[in-house]
């Protein structure tokens, strides 16, 4: 249809629906036009902005095949209490066709503190599992093949001690470690802006992250490195373009950083790898998506110069929005989660975890874990939704969505330059601040009903108390400190003081990379607590200030 053919019948239907608007309930938060055409679309460059399947920009997806050649990592994200009930646990998950698992650890170990420290008292194994010595990682992953399995870990602070634990372990099982698979979160930016669990501040934090980088580029060539995340941001309240764009924003000082260090840009950057969040608004989050390859593409290509394709890929791991789910009516979460997961595979993830029915009341039970993970196995065999590779590719809606995301991130990520980048904005309070502007936004249209949230201000019912939710004992945290002071008694205390001795004159001397110091010092069986005491000593703790 010729554009002006189409520009004249898209009048006739804008007149026909402006005479309809009376009879059409009045919503909030919808988009500003109610259909969309080609012309949305003009001076839309194909080639540049769009391509081919596993083809630069990647906006339709990093391979040319996508789900019709495999289907994304289900991968579980569970922990909880000790070692030995996690292990079970993901054993379970395991026999019910996980394909990668995601650990979970809990405040103390996240804070890089030992579970007999006086400041975990309360929290051992309440949000994951304690992990204090290189003993509790080997019942972790008791009777799993690590040169089998792709392992995720959620540990950000202490990324280097957990990571090195993981390695130890492996090389235990007879695994070397150029054949270990899986992802550190390892992202502490996005800690100082949106979740908290940070240790130092951020100049040897990034330290460290460019010390795993060139680690694990020798000696851990399939791991990916850092997990920059996004899901955090969005559970603080970011609208879905501040969450690409202040994660891209992360990713771009990761880069400079590592470049400084001397890193060579193609050397590391395709080990990098994403964490989004899957949220409601399905066609939104495709947008998002696809929005955010784009952009990464675009970004590693004309600004650093990466020259493999495997650099400019934003690979990405998702999990459906936490901050979703409601405590009241927990069945609707099964829909939500449902929806999430449609969304994060229309938008082309690489893994995804799908959270549980009962996670705003308690850690998940086994039953509603299955319930989740048999969702995700629903929408792959079932769904027809992974048939085909970028689903949504040619939607006039999706389409303009993505361009528009594309261009509010590049507009943000543009103002954090002229500040000096991530750690700049970050130390000035601005992204915290915009995240807490939104989050407030929207907190106020649910109050006020602009916005429905089923079952919480609308559609309410009588109900009664979740039956079945699992409970942490407290005697877990007294027990687990028993095991550690029982590791402690047991190990060569003069192979742990010589260890953390050279770590402590490692870390004085900024040329040196801390990996081997803390793979060795892991090995001697030093504690999580006792490293990141080492570490605190040198590099001190990060003190956050307020913003608002």
């Amino acid at each position: 249809m010729a554009n002006d053919n189409l520009k004249a019948k898209l009048a006739e239907y804008d007149a026909a629906y402006a005479k309809n608007c009376e009879k059409v309930p009045a919503r909030q938060n919808l988009p500003e036009q109610p259909v969309y055409t080609p012309l949305d679309l003009e001076g839309f460059d194909y080639e540049r902005d769009l391509g081919f399947p596993g083809f630069y920009p990647y906006t339709r997806g990093v391979q040319p095949t996508m789900y019709r050649g495999r289907f994304w990592t289900m991968r579980m994200y569970a922990g909880f209490a000790t070692a030995e009930e996690s292990n079970k646990r993901y054993r379970y998950l395991i026999e019910s066709g996980a394909t990668g698992l995601s650990c979970a650890f809990d405040l103390p170990t996240q804070i890089g503190y030992d579970s007999d420290d006086v400041m975990a008292e309360g929290e051992v194994g309440k949000v994951g599992v304690a992990i204090d010595s290189l003993k509790d990682m080997e019942i972790l992953f008791q009777g799993i093949d690590l040169g089998k399995v792709s392992t995720s870990m959620t540990i950000n602070a202490p990324a280097s001690v957990l990571l090195a634990m993981y390695i130890a372990v492996a090389e235990k099982q007879g695994v070397p470690s150029t054949e270990l698979r899986g992802t550190i979160q390892n992202d502490i930016l996005k800690e100082y802006a949106a979740r908290g669990t940070y240790i130092f501040p951020p100049k040897p934090s990034m330290r460290l992250i460019t010390n795993i980088f060139e680690y694990c580029s020798q000696y851990v060539p399939k791991w990916n490195t850092i997990s920059i995340s996004g899901y955090h941001i969005r559970e603080a309240g970011s609208t879905a373009a501040q969450e690409i764009a202040f994660t891209i924003a992360d990713g771009i000082a990761y880069i400079e950083a590592a470049l400084k260090a001397g890193l060579e840009v193609d050397d590391f950057a395709g080990r990098l790898s994403f964490f989004w969040n899957a949220h409601n608004n399905v066609l939104e989050e495709v947008a998002k998506f696809r929005a955010s390859r784009r952009l990464w593409a675009h970004i590693l290509k004309e600004r650093f110069g990466a020259k493999k394709p495997k650099s400019m890929m934003l690979r990405v791991h998702t999990q459906t929005a936490g901050s979703m789910l409601t405590a009241q009516q927990v069945d609707n979460n099964i829909v939500r989660v449902a929806l999430q997961t449609a969304a994060a595979v229309m938008g082309g993830t690489q893994s995804l975890h799908t959270n549980s029915r009962d996670e705003a009341l308690a850690l998940p039970t086994e039953a509603s874990v299955q319930i989740a993970l048999r969702t995700q196995q629903i929408v792959a065999y079932e769904s027809g939704l992974a048939d085909v590779v970028d689903p949504l590719g040619g939607s006039y809606y999706v389409e303009a969505m993505t361009n528009a995301i594309y261009e509010e991130a590049k507009a943000y990520i543009q103002k954090i330059d002229e500040m000096g980048g991530a750690v700049e904005a970050i130390e000035k309070g601005y992204i915290q601040k915009e995240i807490q502007e939104s989050a407030y936004k929207w907190q106020m249209e649910v109050e006020s009903g602009l916005r429905t949230i089923v079952g919480v201000n609308k559609f309410q019912v009588e109900e009664k108390p979740v039956e079945g939710l699992l409970r942490i004992d407290a005697s877990v945290g007294i027990n687990q400190s028993k095991k550690t002071q029982q590791v402690r008694a047991d190990r060569d205390q003069a192979a742990v003081d010589a260890a953390l001795a050279a770590l402590k004159a490692g870390a004085e001397d900024e040329s040196v990379n801390l990996m081997p110091l803390i793979l060795a010092a892991v090995k001697t069986y030093a504690t999580l607590g006792e490293i990141c005491n080492v570490l605190r000593g040198v590099f001190g703790e990060y003190q956050a200030h307020s913003t608002l």
